[in-house]
């Protein structure tokens, strides 16, 4: 085995691998850091924390397909370990091993993050057979924490994780994304509007979309965390027209979890036993945590749970407000188990969904079966068959009392949609949000 140094005044864009040795496994990873200030456009566009965009310069989509900025020369530095890279003989190649899986995530510094970087790096997520590259996405003020995460992974000696990038330019960080997990947001602050919040993460997501347009995978999957997550995801797939929209997803699977474990704590079961439930809707108060549908043991939950008076309010309640309850608890907002669900959330989509079951995930309402508007992302039931494609599930019953929920959480969508509306292209933002619905862990 021969020891390859690469000094960083000769380094390249990316460190690639000999064609013959392209899906064999390293012992070692590289990590990648892409240089700060090498270029007066490089620099202006980094001290934008994390890579937000002014609404004056937010083009519409129709008319302006985002392109990479073609007069920017960044290189990467190394440092450390971090500039050596081991090359494998050919007859060491190990063939039962996958072609590599490039994975961005934006927000890696953050606590979240701290939990999911290390379940993608072990295989927990992808398969133990799945070598990946983590491309982390952070800025300026938070750079030195990404080489501090960069070092974790390091010294954790994951076997399936061959490369570690970090930067804070997205045009950057994308490049050839297969798999995009965008966490970072700005928090809510204190006394902040609902739609001062949708304006400013609005804007991140915007140049995030554009980003991902431009030098990510054509078939990139993306999942939006950072809230309010769903209309997040409309304008980050509304600045990626190059990118099927389907591709994109809002995490609402963390709701799905609590809405499972509330309904096995009151019929007494496991929550392995809790199926075809379904979060409908807003990653907001407005949510609809589906009972109608949902079932225990594989019979429907109204005859197991007979009190129709908690299924109708208390557990409803219980579901939308479990992540302030944590926060009087414990003092700050979920983080390991938002991580736990956009695990579930990747598989979902990687494994086929078990027969007769469904997950639920914010995704483009365009062609949906029941009757919600269109071009929103809203949460409802999905099935996969392990391709990282979806379909919506059609055998599902929507009586009045979901209908009149349903018809809540739309309007309140349909309000957000014309809050942003100057980073989606559709003209000037008009904001009428009938009531505060942000959920607590976003204050």
């Amino acid at each position: 085995m021969s020891l390859a140094e690469f000094s960083p005044c000769s380094y390249s864009r990316y460190q690639t691998l000999p064609s013959n040795l392209s899906s064999a496994p390293l012992t070692a990873f590289h990590v990648h850091a892409f240089k700060r200030g090498r270029s007066k456009l490089h620099v202006r566009r980094s001290l934008n924390i994390t890579c937000s965009v002014a609404p004056s310069q937010v083009q519409s989509p129709a008319t302006a397909v985002p392109v990479r900025p073609a007069d920017e020369a960044n290189k990467q530095e190394c440092y450390g370990v971090f500039c050596t890279t081991y090359d494998l003989k050919a007859e060491e190649k190990t063939k039962t091993w996958k072609s590599l899986i490039r994975v961005v995530v934006s927000g890696a510094a953050g606590m979240i993050s701290n939990h999911l970087l290390f379940k993608l790096a072990s295989g927990e997520v992808f398969g133990p057979d799945q070598p990946i590259a983590l491309r982390l996405l952070g800025s300026e003020r938070s750079y030195q924490a990404l080489e501090g995460v960069a070092m974790e992974l390091e010294d954790s000696l994951y076997p399936l994780l061959r490369e570690v990038s970090i930067g804070v330019n997205p045009y950057d960080v994308f490049e050839d994304a297969e798999w995009a997990l965008l966490v970072g947001a700005k928090p809510r602050g204190p006394g902040m509007e609902r739609a001062a919040l949708l304006d400013i993460n609005g804007q991140i997501f915007a140049e995030q979309g554009k980003a991902l347009n431009a030098v990510a995978s054509r078939s990139v999957k993306v999942m939006v965390v950072g809230n309010p997550c769903n209309t997040n995801a409309l304008i980050c797939l509304k600045n990626a027209p190059n990118i099927p929209a389907k591709n994109f997803h809002a995490l609402t699977r963390l709701d799905e979890n609590r809405a499972k474990c509330q309904l096995a704590l009151k019929a007494g079961v496991f929550y392995d036993k809790v199926s075809n439930v379904t979060i409908w809707g807003n990653h907001s108060t407005t949510q609809v945590p589906d009972f109608v549908n949902a079932k225990i043991n594989g019979v429907p939950v109204k005859k197991v749970i007979t009190d129709t008076k908690w299924l109708e309010q208390e557990f409803t309640e219980r579901v939308q407000k479990r992540g302030g309850v944590l926060i009087q608890k414990w003092g700050r907002s979920s983080a390991a188990s938002t991580a736990v669900s956009i695990v579930d959330g990747i598989r979902s989509l990687i494994t086929p969904t078990p027969e007769g079951d469904w997950f639920s995930s914010g995704v483009y309402t365009n062609g949906n079966p029941y009757g919600i508007a269109e071009d929103i992302v809203f949460s409802m039931p999905c099935r996969s068959k392990g391709d990282g494609d979806y379909e919506l599930v059609k055998d599902v019953v929507i009586d009045d009392f979901l209908r009149e929920r349903l018809k809540k959480t739309e309007a309140e969508l349909i309000a957000e949609k014309r809050c942003v509306a100057h980073l989606t292209g559709e003209g000037n933002a008009f904001c009428d949000l009938p009531e505060d619905t942000m959920l607590p862990g976003e204050q």
